[in-house]
């Protein structure tokens, strides 16, 4: 099941260049940044580091499309809700089309959610099994399908999805074998559709975060995730939400897959 919510139009505008384009007199300025506003559908957003990246890109003047299953209605008329279980194919596609009837095209795809179970291989249950591979392989086929075909119609666009450095260095304390099969393809999909698409002017990279500060862990485990990073700290959802607006903005950049993850991935 799939709803569309959106609300009572509002403004609130959180940067000085969109608080002067409100301003008597300064249409002309309304019309430049509402011709550079991006239109961004974010995965997984009702909260955490989905959460922050709707922020982020809103604060900048973005239109957004926001899904997770639980998310709730918007009262703001540049943000627009779609609640729904991502893995579901018609979900997928209602998200788009969300973009497409509100906003008229889809310019950057963040497929942020994601589901991470640890335990051991063989104490997988067929229900882990296809939770995580609804969520972290279907949950990303689907939407990033529809959301390229919308891209190309537009003359190009960006996908940007989040990882895990766990599938480049894999840890006997974190046994989770099913994030490194789905993540990890993941990562293979990027490169592949980087130089699918790159002649269409869509560009196609990826986030490989560390361990983030997150409502996935408990305040109680902190101090024993972040000594599993050189840097001696956990990260940030700001450390992530920096890389995706860095990537968006990186016009030369893709098949990128930018670890943000304390120096994991570099060694112990």
């Amino acid at each position: 099941m799939f709803e569309i919510v959106t609300g009572t139009p509002t403004v609130s505008p959180s940067d000085s260049s969109i608080r002067s384009a409100l301003k008597p007199g300064t249409h002309h300025l309304s019309r430049q940044i509402m011709s550079a506003s991006k239109v961004i559908i974010v995965t997984g957003a009702s909260q955490g580091i989905g959460a922050e990246t709707v922020n982020a890109f809103r604060a900048r003047g973005h239109r957004v499309v926001a899904t997770s299953r639980s998310i709730g209605p918007s009262n703001d008329p540049d943000l627009v809700t779609v609640a729904g279980d991502i893995g579901d194919p018609a979900v997928a596609r209602r998200v788009v089309d969300a973009a497409i009837e509100h906003f008229g095209r889809v310019d950057t795809l963040v497929n942020n959610a994601g589901v991470f179970i640890a335990k051991p291989f063989t104490q997988y249950t067929a229900d882990d099994y296809a939770q995580i591979t609804s969520v972290n392989l279907s949950g990303f086929f689907h939407i990033t399908q529809h959301a390229i075909a919308a891209m190309q119609k537009h003359g190009g666009g960006h996908v940007v999805s989040i990882t895990t450095s766990l599938v480049d260095h894999a840890n006997s304390n974190v046994p989770s074998v099913l994030a490194s099969l789905t993540k990890g393809g993941l990562n293979a999909a990027t490169k592949s559709l980087a130089i699918e698409y790159a002649k269409a002017g869509i560009r196609v990279n990826a986030v490989s975060p560390g361990i983030i500060k997150s409502p996935m862990h408990a305040p109680e485990t902190h101090a024993t995730l972040a000594s599993l990073h050189p840097v001696g700290r956990m990260g940030e959802m700001s450390d992530i939400v920096d890389a995706i607006l860095y990537l968006d903005s990186a016009p030369f950049v893709t098949g990128e897959i930018l670890h943000v993850d304390g120096g994991q991935s570099a060694g112990h």
